[in-house]
């Protein structure tokens, strides 16, 4: 038994390993590709890097006749051949100028591939955000989401721009190098090779065995970001509850995670360079060596030789250690990279570019044609649900918590597509109309208000740039928040602000107004008043029907005081249709709306 333990666990290991490899191998092909329009430029960063990197290769040779011009000078029993010195000496400066200044070129270039890299993809996770269904939303963390746009983006550009530029630089170095050491002497070039080999071997080991941290390390900072993301918009709940030691608790726990991820790979990633330092400090001391021994057996010729070699030496040990430095951060860029695609390889939206028709003059018929709708196809929420609204209607939607109303108001909109049935405006499907031109039928205030930072006119105005101030000051007046609005510091220009304190009823006369401002032909209120108190709730009753007036209006509501005056009552249970009718036609019938309906009075 226990022999055959160890077999799964190796079986196991080579799973993980060949898993890690093929994850490092796709995200950084994904990568590559989408570099690809400025492959051009990593060509030209590619032939400067080259051309330097020449320039580099040749000084130790030079150096290595300075050497034998001075040694020849000083035991040679001649002058010393200072203009020939000079000269290389001259030489040298030149070369090692305009290598410095390609390498220069170089880096900026990379650095400008990087960073516009970097705005190609938040440019792209913009677009897609845009783009996604909601169901998206729904089964992916917000904290999750932003690490990604944020951490993981921000992650590529550093490494793209640590690792790229000096990765070909320093290929190209090494390559150079150990050509110009076999040019130079073969037995010294293997004597460099030998001493480099093995430190670059336990590099490698490392660095095969390191990915798996690098990706958990991402994921397990998504994980904070989102554990943070919840407390802190819910700060107000865990202070109420007292729940601060559980929370600390669990932030504790998500960052213990976060820190033994975090510490791997940093550590594997920081331990390339001390060794690569140890292996460029044994090839000097082979090089000495086994010089010294070429020099005994073969002449002073050895003296430059061995000169030239211990530049070789750092040459040729220093790209190798900024090799295996980049591959380390190359793995962030990977594990970064991979959470970033497959947020761009969503699901999106599906394409809606050959449909022409718009709807204009919109009067308000709106029918529910048989629609079937469930979140999970498995487990339907709105089953056969039918009903037709004339143009103007004010049409409620009740039931109890479940039933499916905010959903019947997402299908309207188009936010989600119906499993079967078809959903009509004016006689015509809303799958024949683009989402945006559904949208711009509907004027919507929801429950939670949401208001940016910025002017009150410019939330108030907010996506129509051609809305007067008259029209503005005109429908808060209307809705009856003119007055303190005259009351702030700055009026209308007010900037919206924690400093500035609004309260809750405030804030939704706002997006009333805004949607008041939109004039759009059809209106949708989403539990618009649970949030306020009973005298607040009466302003924005008063508000909403002024705002409701000429336009066919949805309101969802669970106190069933304020929708008495709708035209038609739509009782939902369990996602079908129990009644249907105005207030008194339902109280008459004593049915399920007339149980919700006593039900809230029954204390009083």
């Amino acid at each position: 038994m226990p022999h055959m333990k160890s077999n799964v666990v190796a079986v196991g290991s080579n799973a993980t390993a060949k898993a890690e490899k093929g994850s490092f191998k796709k995200s950084m092909s994904k990568l590559f590709r989408y570099c690809k329009k400025y492959w051009g430029w990593m060509v030209g960063a590619i032939v400067l890097g080259a051309i330097g990197t020449v320039f580099q290769i040749i000084g130790p040779n030079k150096i290595q006749d300075i050497t034998m011009l001075i040694y020849e000078g000083v035991y040679g029993g001649g002058a010393m051949d200072i203009e020939a010195i000079t000269s290389i000496a001259i030489f040298l400066v030149i070369i090692y100028v305009v290598g410095a200044i390609l390498s220069y070129a170089q880096q900026y270039i990379t650095n400008s591939v990087t960073q516009r890299t970097v705005k190609s993809f938040r440019r792209d996770i913009s677009k897609k955000i845009n783009n996604l269904p909601l169901n998206y939303f729904d089964t992916h963390m917000y904290g999750d989401i932003l690490s990604r746009v944020t951490n993981d983006v921000d992650t590529i550009g550093q490494s793209l721009n640590e690792s790229i530029g000096g990765l070909i630089s320093n290929v190209i170095l090494f390559i150079g190098v150990l050509i110009m050491m076999f040019v130079t002497d073969w037995i010294m070039a293997f004597t460099v090779i030998a001493a480099t080999l093995i430190g670059f071997a336990f590099s490698l080991l490392f660095l095969t065995r390191a990915q798996k941290y690098f990706d958990q390390n991402q994921k397990n900072l998504g994980e904070m970001n989102s554990h943070i993301e919840e407390v802190y918009s819910g700060h107000n709940v865990v202070q109420l509850f007292n729940a601060k030691e559980n929370t600390i608790k669990d932030f504790a726990k998500v960052n213990k995670k976060l820190l033994n991820s975090g510490w791997k790979s940093q550590f594997i990633s920081g331990v390339m360079m001390p060794v690569m330092s140890f292996v460029g400090n044994f090839g000097y001391v082979a090089v000495c060596i086994v010089g010294a021994v070429l020099a005994s057996k073969f002449g002073a010729e050895y003296y430059g030789i061995i000169t030239a070699f211990m530049i070789y030496v750092r040459l040729f040990s220093n790209p190798l250690s900024q090799i295996a430095q980049a591959m380390s951060r190359l793995q962030s860029t990977s594990a970064a990279s991979g959470r970033v695609f497959e947020f761009l390889e969503a699901e999106e939206l599906a394409d809606e570019s050959d449909k022409t028709l718009v709807l204009e003059n919109v009067k308000g018929d709106v029918e529910f044609d048989h629609v079937v709708f469930g979140y999970n196809p498995n487990k339907i929420i709105i089953k056969d649900f039918s009903a037709k609204v004339k143009a103007g209607e004010k049409v409620a939607i009740v039931g109890p918590t479940g039933a499916g109303k905010t959903t019947l108001v997402n299908l309207l909109m188009r936010f989600y597509e119906v499993n079967s049935g078809d959903i009509k405006i004016d006689g015509v499907s809303t799958k024949d109309i683009k989402r945006e031109n559904v949208h711009q039928l509907f004027g919507m205030v929801l429950q939670d208000t949401w208001l940016f930072e910025g002017t009150i006119k410019e939330n108030l105005r907010y996506n129509n740039p051609d809305i007067t101030d008259e029209q503005i000051v005109d429908a808060c007046k209307k809705v009856g928040i003119d007055h303190f609005i005259q009351t702030l510091s700055d009026g209308y220009d007010t900037v919206i602000t924690d400093s500035v304190n609004l309260s809750a009823g405030q804030k939704q006369l706002l997006t009333i107004a805004r949607t008041m401002i939109a004039n759009r032909p059809m209106m949708i209120l989403d539990e618009a008043t649970s949030s306020v108190d009973t005298r607040t709730e009466v302003l924005l009753q008063q508000a909403m029907d002024k705002a409701m007036e000429g336009r066919t209006s949805f309101i969802i509501a669970h106190r069933l005081s304020t929708i008495k005056n709708a035209d038609m009552i739509l009782v939902l249970k369990d996602g079908d249709i129990v009644e249907k009718g105005n207030h008194e036609e339902l109280l008459a019938k004593g049915g399920f709306y007339a149980d919700l309906y006593n039900s809230q009075f029954e204390e009083e």
